[in-house]
């Protein structure tokens, strides 16, 4: 234990001196931002957590009731610990506090369930900061570009804030600011979130979560860039322009930067918001039929995906003219971009799911990476247990005790469930976040468990891959009880 521990400071210790030499070398980054309360609050976090597994779990038998007891203890603590220091050091921490809050069937709920409330927690800027940002990046004040401006923002996520405003011809807009200290924190936070994982690596060499930092180095610049954003939202609105029940708000480029993105303001409920849908009268069936139908295009057909759809950026309305339930899709920063490869092996994994082939639900998982843990790569895509993968997960439907089995294996098989995630196609990961996203959503409104979630279309679909053209008879798709059609095509 002594030895581990000492092994444990030594390492942290170089990691950090290495990362300082770095930091003071990198003509791009400002040491003077890299405070040392931040990062001696995430290093003492880190090392609170790894101490606590190394002795609350050691002298008890593996397995046993109390075990059992005693390690979700620990996880609680741990991902309250978590929780605070995403919280205290915000931007980037929060971003990947979401991230790991949305992987509800691949991380113990206690984690999930627990930074779960970093989606309401987000820092907010000030408006003096909105101010000078604005200032910065459209040479102009408010008051010359806008007609009025609600101080009090509609809402604040990790990386920005979205006010109403409206502008001097009468529109009404929303405008997303990017908190102004954002941009220089993430490049020092996702070096430290490095170190900090190969540190945590040499005590517990059996979890593997360079995933998640690769993930964030991938994934922020482009989160961070508002102008990438806007072309995602033009490029998914002309993609999915034949689906009338999708509405994606307009962008104003000539009043959008890349820390500044003007658009088209657009009311309506969240789309987890049951009591708003029966309020005004909005089939929840119909929802949650439609979000399968347009994810199901994003990922079969179009190989482009949507891959944060927490409630705050999907919301629901009924259009002021025709009166026909909408879904509004917000914040295109995260997408995506599945190749024809990945693409097509994960639409034939899904078929094998649907018609009880495990033989090739088996090859496909391996195809995709999951080796001989392709059991559990089947459990954790479907949200489903092995038995019920294996009798058909479209013919029985989904239990509390199914899903509260699921829930606990998540705490079982951690281990192999993080040396999974970093063995499959880099495309996955962001497909597990999504789907759960998706799930939690139909678990709010009921429609998980609920046959309206089926889609029934009789059509044949041409497939094309390297043997060629073929076709297949349709079937509906389903993940749990969310609707995946059977579009696998080109």
């Amino acid at each position: 234990m002594a030895r581990k521990a000492l092994k444990f400071a030594s390492w942290t210790s170089m990691a950090l001196g290495a990362s300082g030499v770095y930091l003071y070398s990198n003509k791009y980054l400002d040491p003077s931002d890299f405070g040392a309360v931040r990062v001696g609050r995430a290093v003492a976090t880190t090392a609170v957590i790894s101490y606590d597994y190394l002795t609350s779990l050691r002298s008890v038998p593996y397995g046993s009731e109390e075990y059992l007891h005693l390690r979700s203890e620990v996880h609680l603590r741990s991902a309250r610990r978590l929780c605070e220091l995403c919280c205290a050091n915000r931007g980037t921490f929060i971003k990947v506090g979401q991230h790991l809050g949305a992987l509800d069937h691949v991380l113990p709920v206690e984690y999930t369930s627990t930074l779960k409330v970093l989606h309401s927690q987000a820092p907010q800027s000030s408006m003096e900061e909105v101010r000078q940002v604005i200032r910065e990046d459209l040479g102009k004040e408010i008051h010359d570009l806008f007609l009025s401006f609600d101080d009090t923002p509609l809402g604040a996520a990790s990386l920005a804030q979205v006010h109403k405003a409206v502008l001097h011809d009468g529109q009404t807009v929303a405008v997303k600011i990017q908190h102004p200290k954002v941009q220089a924190q993430s490049s020092k936070d996702i070096l430290l979130m490095e170190v900090l994982v190969l540190a945590v690596k040499q005590l517990f060499p059996e979890f593997e979560f360079m995933w998640l930092v690769d993930e964030a180095k991938k994934n922020l610049p482009l989160e961070l860039d508002f102008l990438n954003e806007g072309r995602n939202a033009e490029k998914v609105a002309q993609m999915l322009k034949h689906f009338d029940f999708l509405k994606v708000p307009r962008i104003y480029w000539e009043l959008s930067t890349k820390r500044v993105l003007l658009m088209e303001f657009v009311e309506g409920g969240q789309v987890n918001d049951r009591d708003y849908m029966e309020r005004n009268k909005i089939d929840v069936n119909q929802i949650s039929r439609h979000l399968g139908k347009m994810y199901s295009e994003m990922i079969f057909v179009n190989g482009f995906v949507h891959c944060d759809p927490h409630p705050g950026n999907v919301l629901v309305r009924k259009h002021p003219v025709t009166g026909k339930a909408e879904i509004v899709l917000l914040d295109h920063g995260l997408y995506q971009v599945l190749t024809e490869e990945f693409r097509l092996d994960y639409c034939h994994l899904w078929q094998s799911l649907i018609w009880t082939d495990m033989q090739k639900v088996k090859m496909y998982s391996q195809r995709l990476g999951a080796a001989d843990l392709y059991p559990l790569f089947a459990c954790m895509l479907t949200a489903r247990s092995w038995n019920s993968v294996n009798r058909g997960i479209s013919q029985i439907p989904v239990t509390a005790t199914e899903d509260s089995e699921i829930r606990s294996n998540a705490a079982t098989y951690l281990p192999q469930i993080s040396q999974l995630l970093s063995h499959v196609p880099r495309q996955m990961l962001l497909i597990f976040k999504t789907n759960d996203l998706l799930r939690s959503i139909e678990v709010t409104l009921g429609t998980r468990a609920s046959a309206s979630s089926f889609l029934s279309t009789r059509r044949r679909i041409p497939i094309h891959s390297s043997e060629g053209p073929r076709s297949l008879s349709a079937r509906p798709l389903t993940y749990g009880r969310s609707t995946y059609m059977n579009s696998c095509c080109e």
